[in-house]
């Protein structure tokens, strides 16, 4: 079956959905690891790939990587394999403040982009969003500086902007697009991708991309929602119980908890580097709970004493979606709990997402939260391989 009569055909759909968070996508590829042998099981299909069960794949930043090398294919293993020496290799040397003085140049990141481009060819070589190797629907969410627009960035052969006089997203090297959807502001410099459009052909806009992060899709589950049902995009896939099914992995969180005396006395520096992280948690905390108030979930987050876990609250008559999400608390005693006995300084420091030497921990961490969690009862038989 070609990629559009899968994205066009009948049937229920299953979306996977990877949020952004630098190295700490080592903890989501845990988790997938886990959600790759329980479909395997279920089908009794030891070669069954994650894209052959899931009709869209969306990521943002490291999970736009994630997300790239599923739709190609590949497995979970191959992936971990290859993110293994990727994180050592882009995160392993942060530019000196002293050397850019020296040679007169402006502070722009705290790492080369140079490392993550090199191996995110090699990682993707020269395949296109219009590639036919990638195996089923993708999506990479981008955030547009100039334009201050988030782009969902699609393979969908009928999309707006796939082929026509707007736009020739099918054209645009897939790592590009992975590049600027990790183009993490202050780690990374922007990316400028060749994006076409407008009423000369013979004219060639450029986009400067930054990550998809830096907007309210860090965590991507709610606009790939959007992207599978609203008229604007090219999907227009039935919504339902047992006909949308959205499972979506995380990167580990944190429920950051300060003194009062210490938020009053913060300098202007530590509110610039505090505000973007605060934001992104709100965003994805705003995500979480509309996509439950929309669906019955199985997987209900707990978010706080007046609404709690929405166990009986439902916004439409009748639920939109199966709606499943896997996540960590990277706190020492929610660790505590899965078998890891870490300091709240060594759990803390989990948080961070460039340090490359967490990446083994935070897999393993993943893998046992998806042993424990994931569970074959979580995905409906309506959701079943025909």
């Amino acid at each position: 079956m070609s990629l559009l009569n899968r994205l066009k055909s009948s049937g229920p759909k299953r979306i996977l959905a990877l949020d952004g968070g630098g190295i700490r996508g080592a903890l989501a590829l845990g988790y997938l690891s886990k959600l790759e042998r329980l479909l395997q099981e279920r089908h009794a299909n030891p070669d069954l790939r994650l894209s052959d069960y899931f009709d869209l794949i969306g990521g943002t930043s490291t999970g736009s990587i994630i997300a790239g090398g599923l739709a190609m294919g590949m497995t979970v293993e191959e992936i971990r394999a290859l993110y293994f020496k990727l994180g050592d290799k882009v995160f392993g040397k942060r530019l000196k403040l002293t050397n850019i003085f020296k040679i007169g140049k402006a502070i722009k990141a705290s790492f080369s982009e140079k490392p993550l481009e090199r191996e995110l060819e090699k990682f993707f070589g020269d395949l296109t969003l219009g590639s036919p190797e990638l195996k089923t629907g993708l999506c990479i969410v981008v955030k547009r500086a100039d334009t201050q627009s988030v782009w969902p960035l699609l393979n969908h052969p009928e999309g707006k902007f796939f082929d026509s006089q707007w736009g020739k997203n099918k054209d645009i090297l897939l790592r590009d697009a992975v590049r600027a959807s990790a183009a993490a502001p202050t780690y990374f410099v922007p990316e400028l991708v060749a994006v076409g459009g407008g009423s000369d052909p013979s004219v060639k806009e450029k986009g400067a991309f930054v990550d998809g992060g830096v907007s309210m899709a860090n965590n991507p589950a709610l606009q790939l929602y959007m992207v599978a049902t609203l008229n604007g995009f090219p999907f227009h896939w039935k919504t339902g119980e047992d006909d949308l099914m959205i499972v979506s992995v995380g990167t580990g969180n944190s429920k950051l908890k300060d003194k009062p005396e210490n938020i009053v006395d913060r300098w202007l520096l530590d509110w610039a580097k505090e505000v973007p992280n605060m934001l992104m948690m709100d965003a994805s905390t705003q995500n979480e709970l509309f996509l439950q108030w929309i669906s019955k979930s199985k997987t209900p987050r707990y978010f706080n004493m007046e609404i709690e876990d929405l166990k009986n609250d439902l916004l439409t008559p009748q639920p939109m979606l199966t709606y499943l999400r896997y996540n960590v608390t990277l706190e020492s005693e929610a660790l505590k709990e899965l078998g890891f006995d870490l300091s709240r300084k060594e759990a803390k420091g989990l948080t961070e997402m460039s340090e490359a030497k967490n990446i083994p921990s935070l897999y393993q961490i993943g893998a046992k939260a998806g042993h424990l969690e994931m569970i074959d009862a979580h995905l409906p038989g309506a959701f079943n391989l025909g």
